[in-house]
C-alpha cells in the first residue's frame, strides 16, 4: 500500500499542525510515513501545504503526483488539481463547511472534519482517532472530537488498513535535540532562523526534565561569544543557526579554533546568498562550513541524511569535538530538519560524552600550557599541535562509517544529506546504480571515496545546489574529477520521479 495526500490552505490555518496528526496516526497503525513542509516566509495568507507520503514498506522521501488532496481553501485545489492522480480524491470546502456551521466552531474545525472522513474511507476505528486527538490536544479536544465524529459520519470506507506495530515518526531537527540530549547537553543558546529554530523550541521546553540551560541572546555573535565561555568553564554547549546567522559567527569560530575550545554548531541551511528564500531548502552553504573563519585549524563536518542519522552523528560530534577541543559542525537543510521520518526504532551512538581539561588559552596564539607567545618556534608548534589533530581524528572517524553504499549498480550515485531519502527511494526505479552517501566532510574519507569512484562505469553527483559544491571537495581530496551532476537549485527538494528521470539517461 502506498498513499500520497496533499494537505494545504493559507498560513495560519492549520495545514502543518493537521498533517502532522495525520501522519502519526498512520505511524500509530505500523505505517511508515514521510511528512514534506512546504510554505512562504508569510505569518499569515500566502499557501501552505503539507505532502504526506504513506506505505507499508520503508520510505525516506515525497512525490508530486496524488491519490487525496485535502483542501482546507479553493485556491488549494486550483493550485494542485493539476497533480492529481486519476480517479484521486479532493476532499474540500464543500464537505466541511456545512458542518463547521452546525458545530458553531472556528473555521480551523474543518481540518478535524477532512481528518475524520479521511480515515473512515481507510476502515480505521474512530475509537483511534479521538484517542490520538486526546492525546495531541489534551482538553481542547472535545469540539475537536465532535468534529472528527461528523468528518467520519460523511465519510466512506473503502479499504481496511491492517494494524501493526507502531513507529517512531520524528523529524530531522528533533534527532538534532533528541541527540544532543543523549550527548550529555549542558546548554544550548541560538538567536532564532529558520530552519533551524525548531530545535530552540523543543530543547526549551524539556529544560526542566533535563537540568539543561536554554537561551536566546541578543544576536548570532553573543550566541558563540557567550557559547565558548560556557565551553571555557567546562560546559557541554550546541549553537544553532542557519548561513546568515553563521556568517556572523566565522570571527568567533577562529576563536574556537584557536583556543582549542570544543563547540558544536548545527548549521542547518537555506536558499542563499543574502536572505534567499527563507523557508525553503538548499546545500549551497558546503564550502562555507569546510572554509569559514581566518586562517588554518581543524573542524569536524558531519552531513546526516535523515533523522535517525541525525540523532546519531550529533553525539559523535559532541564526542569528536570534546575529545579533540575543536569545533564541530552538524551540516543540515530545512528539507531534512523540517521534514518527518518514520523509524521502527531510534538508535543512538554508543559513544560516551568526553570531559576535557581546561586551558588559559585566549584569542592570541599560545604555548603547551596556554601561554600567549609570539615567538616563532612556538608559533610553529602551535600550528603543528592543532594540525595534527586532523591525522588523528581522521583514523578514528573511519569507525564511524563516514561513508555507506547503497545498491549494487556499476553507475555511481554521489551525494551527501538529505537528498539522501530520494536518492534510496529513485534506486529500485534504476536498473544499474548504487549510491554512496558521504556523512563525514571533514576529516574527509578520501581514501574509501576514491575506491568507489574508480571502481564505477559512470559517477554522477546529485546536490540540491547550482555548483555542485561536493564535486569540488571530492577533487580537492581524491584528485578525482567529476564531470557529471544532477543538480537542482530552485530551493525544493528532489523527488524520487525527477531523480529516475535526471539519472536513467546516464545509464
Amino acid at each position: 500500500m502506498e498513499k500520497l495526500i496533499l494537505i494545504g490552505g493559507e498560513a495560519g490555518m492549520g495545514s502543518a499542525l493537521t498533517s502532522h496528526l495525520i501522519g502519526k496516526i498512520f505511524c500509530s497503525l505500523g505505517y511508515y510515513v514521510f511528512n514534506y513542509k512546504d510554505y512562504p516566509s508569510l505569518i499569515r495568507g500566502g499557501h501552505n501545504f503539507n505532502v504526506l507520503k504513506i506505505s507499508n514498506k520503508k520510505i525516506f522521501s515525497h512525490g508530486s503526483k496524488y491519490d487525496i488532496i485535502l483542501a482546507l481553501d479553493q485556491k488549494t485545489i486550483d493550485l494542485h488539481k493539476k497533480d492529481l492522480k486519476k480517479n484521486g480524491l479532493i476532499f474540500g470546502v464543500k464537505e466541511t463547511e456545512p458542518i463547521v456551521q452546525k458545530l458553531q466552531g472556528p473555521k480551523i474545525l474543518a481540518n478535524d472534519v477532512l481528518i475524520g472522513t479521511l480515515f473512515k474511507r481507510f476502515g480505521v476505528d474512530l475509537k483511534i482517532l479521538l484517542h490520538s486527538a486526546e492525546k495531541e490536544f489534551g482538553k481542547k479536544s472535545n469540539l475537536i472530537a465532535k468534529a472528527i465524529k461528523e468528518g467520519y459520519k460523511i465519510g466512506k470506507k473503502k479499504e481496511n488498513l491492517k494494524k501493526s506495530k507502531s513507529k517512531y515518526f520524528i523529524s530531522g531537527n528533533e534527532g538534532i535535540a533528541v541527540g544532543s540530549l543523549a550527548a550529555g547537553l549542558d546548554i544550548y543558546l541560538a538567536y532564532p532562523m529558520t530552519p533551524a529554530t525548531p530545535v530552540l523550541h523543543f530543547l526549551a521546553k524539556r529544560q526542566l526534565e533535563n537540568n539543561i540551560l536554554v537561551f536566546q541572546p541578543e544576536n548570532e555573535i553573543a550566541t558563540i561569544n557567550s557559547a565558548l565561555g560556557a565551553s571555557f568553564s567546562g560546559a557541554r554547549v550546541m549553537i544553532g543557526t542557519s548561513g546568515g546567522g553563521f556568517a556572523l559567527m566565522t570571527e568567533a569560530l577562529s576563536l574556537s579554533g584557536m583556543a582549542e575550545l570544543p563547540l558544536v554548531i548545527y548549521l542547518s541551511q537555506r536558499p542563499a546568498p543574502s536572505t534567499g528564500v527563507p523557508t525553503y531548502t538548499a546545500q549551497g552553504d558546503l564550502k562555507f562550513a569546510l572554509n569559514a573563519g581566518q586562517g588554518e585549524f581543524p573542524r569536524i563536518v558531519v552531513a546526516p541524511g535523515d533523522a535517525q542519522e541525525s540523532i546519531i552523528r550529533t553525539q559523535e560530534a559532541f564526542y569528536l569535538s570534546a575529545k579533540y577541543r575543536m569545533p564541530a559542525i552538524i551540516l543540515g537543510d530545512k528539507h531534512l530538519g523540517e521534514s518527518n521520518y518514520t523509524f521502527d526504532q531510534l538508535s543512538k551512538s554508543p559513544l560516551k560524552a568526553v570531559s576535557y581539561p581546561l586551558d588559559r588559552a585566549n584569542s592570541y596564539e599560545h604555548d603547551k600550557a596556554g601561554f600567549t607567545t609570539e615567538d616563532a618556534k612556538e608559533v610553529v608548534k602551535g600550528h603543528e599541535r592543532r594540525l595534527r589533530k586532523e591525522k588523528i581524528i581522521a583514523r578514528e572517524v573511519k569507525k564511524l562509517n563516514p561513508i555507506r553504499v547503497y545498491g549494487k549498480g556499476r553507475n555511481l550515485i554521489i551525494s551527501h544529506g538529505s537528498t539522501k531519502g530520494a536518492i534510496l527511494d529513485a534506486l529500485p526505479g534504476l536498473k544499474n546504480f548504487r549510491f554512496l552517501q558521504i556523512s563525514y566532510l571533514k576529516p574527509f574519507p578520501k581514501e574509501e571515496v576514491a575506491r568507489e569512484i574508480k571502481r564505477s562505469k559512470k559517477v554522477i553527483l546529485v546536490e540540491n545546489s547550482a555548483t555542485g559544491a561536493l564535486s569540488g571537495v571530492i577533487t580537492e581530496e581524491t584528485g578525482l574529477i567529476i564531470k557529471d551532476k544532477v543538480l537542482k537549485y530552485d530551493a525544493r527538494p528532489f523527488t524520487p520521479d525527477i531523480l529516475i528521470n535526471q539519472l536513467k539517461k546516464y545509464d
